[in-house]
């Protein structure tokens, strides 16, 4: 199955499941590694509570992402964000190949 054969749709829940995946999907390797690797950046450092609690002594840094119960805005945003972007990019990339794939039609003149 060639790329152009594959079905788009099954890029949006992938890349929502994960950043990156629909573009790995979609064949773009080295677009869907940068969107991953962004957003494990983004949930590793860029979370607030996440690089707080991490540096410090005795709290495993797996265990203080897990905890749901004192979730604020500020731990999600910039992962969430990142991963809006990434979906954004996928659908961009459906819309291209979408409308890249029909075939151009001229305009027909009456003659006049």
């Amino acid at each position: 199955m060639t790329d152009r054969s594959r079905p788009i749709w099954p890029a949006y829940p992938l890349s929502a499941f994960v950043a990156g995946l629909g573009h790995c999907y979609l064949g773009h390797w080295k677009r869907g590694l940068s969107w991953f690797a962004l957003y494990g950046l983004a949930l590793a450092f860029l979370s607030a509570r996440t690089l707080s609690d991490a540096l410090e002594p005795g709290h495993p840094f797996v265990v203080t992402a897990l905890q749901f119960e004192t979730v604020d805005y500020v731990d999600v945003a910039i992962p969430l964000a990142v991963l809006l972007v990434c979906l954004l990019d996928v659908y961009l990339i459906g819309l291209a190949r979408r409308t890249g794939s029909r075939p151009q039609t001229k305009p027909q003149s009456n003659g006049s």
